[in-house]
């Protein structure tokens, strides 16, 4: 849990008249599909990019040397429809050079990133497109993915019912403030000039949606689609993330992506550091409350929190002042033993629990 001392994000809500559920103009939107190993999913990603209303869409789906049969699956429909065409990859790559190489064929005005497990919701294009029509000044657009398991959803909520649009300066501040993504993927869609201008996916192996979502926001503006469903993001145990993610892998690579970010010679060097800064500060708090969760629940002293400790304390920051600092201390103070004794511990670790929990759904349904 973080300081109460977070600053708003600078944002403006516009409702009614100010918002259009459809560009004026048909504009052309790529959809970028990685796929590796998801000739199951495949057709259905493809048909919910295709389906969309109001706007151009054409679809490069980049094949990242499946084995499961997804190249020929994804022949067969560019066969037969023109609007999708197949980069296949002779060896494995992995997801950055897939996007990347989609990224580089395509000619649309705005673009989206669309894994081959998830899915678009119809009209969610048309909607995220009439937001930056109106708004130039906004380099990406994203809103609510609906997360799901099995099969898909059958109903979603089809209006937008207001825009945010946010300062890319207060959210990427509020990003650095929580040291956490807000975005899955699926929902978001690019200008394709601002990706021009800040690059595309850099070699970071689970947090690369992450830096170059952060990248745009501090080049452009953000906007928000309020009140529908933008997205559906597939939760299965075959994922990348799933298979491969714990808690301390987690915890570095999001510190990767921040250090790349901002120390990348690109943006206002004092900015970046000040930025980086926080992101450290969030990080290392969110190890040490992890930490003390864990003496609460009888595994101090472990090489878990070991692992917690190590990278708190690498990441060069006064820990001493940081939020859970104090039941760091109360935890150390009273040892492996003693702490899942400890009411306050136990009260303290319950809530950061139910915090942490709440947190990312909470994220994704505000966008913030």
């Amino acid at each position: 849990m973080m300081s109460h001392t977070l600053s708003a994000p600078i944002v403006r809500r516009l409702r009614g008249d100010h918002i259009s559920q459809s560009p004026q103009r048909r504009l052309t939107v790529t959809v970028i599909i990685p796929c590796f190993n998801y000739a199951r999913f495949l057709p259905g990603a493809i048909a919910s990019a295709l389906d969309q209303r109001d706007v151009d869409i054409d679809v490069i789906v980049v094949d990242d040397s499946s084995s499961d049969g997804s190249l020929a699956v994804a022949r067969r429909i560019a066969h037969d429809d023109a609007r999708v065409q197949v980069i296949a990859h002779p060896h494995n790559l992995g997801p950055v050079a897939a996007f990347n190489d989609g990224l580089a064929a395509a000619s649309g005005e705005f673009l989206i990133r669309l894994d081959a497990d998830d899915l678009l919701t119809p009209g969610s294009v048309a909607r995220s497109v009439a937001l930056a029509e109106k708004h130039p000044q906004v380099g990406m657009v994203y809103g609510y993915p609906v997360p799901f398991s099995g099969s898909a959803p059958e109903s979603h909520r089809d209006r937008a019912k207001f825009w945010d649009i946010w300062s890319g300066a207060s959210w990427l501040e509020r990003r650095c403030q929580l040291g956490v993504n807000c975005i899955t993927s699926p929902e978001v869609l690019m200008r394709a000039s601002v990706v021009d201008s800040v690059g595309g996916q850099r070699a970071l192996a689970h947090t690369h949606d992450m830096e170059m979502w952060f990248r745009l926001a501090r080049y452009s503006d953000v906007g928000w689609v309020g009140g529908c469903d933008q997205a559906l993001h597939r939760d299965h145990p075959d994922s990348l993330s799933a298979q491969q993610v714990d808690v301390i892998t987690d915890l570095h690579e999001r510190e990767d992506a921040f250090r790349l970010l901002f120390e990348d010679g690109m943006g206002d060097v004092s900015e970046n550091a000040r930025l980086f800064r926080l992101a450290r500060m969030a990080l290392a708090n969110e190890a040490l409350s992890r930490t003390v969760s864990a003496y609460a629940k009888g595994r101090g002293a472990t090489p878990e929190t070991d692992g917690y400790l190590s990278f708190a304390r690498g990441l060069g920051v006064d820990l001493i002042g940081l939020p859970a600092s104090a039941n760091f201390s109360r935890a150390e103070r009273l040892g492996p033993v003693r702490s899942p004794r400890s009411p306050h511990l136990l009260g303290w670790a319950a809530l950061y629990r139910m915090t942490r929990e709440l947190g990312a759904p909470v994220r994704q349904s505000r966008g913030i």
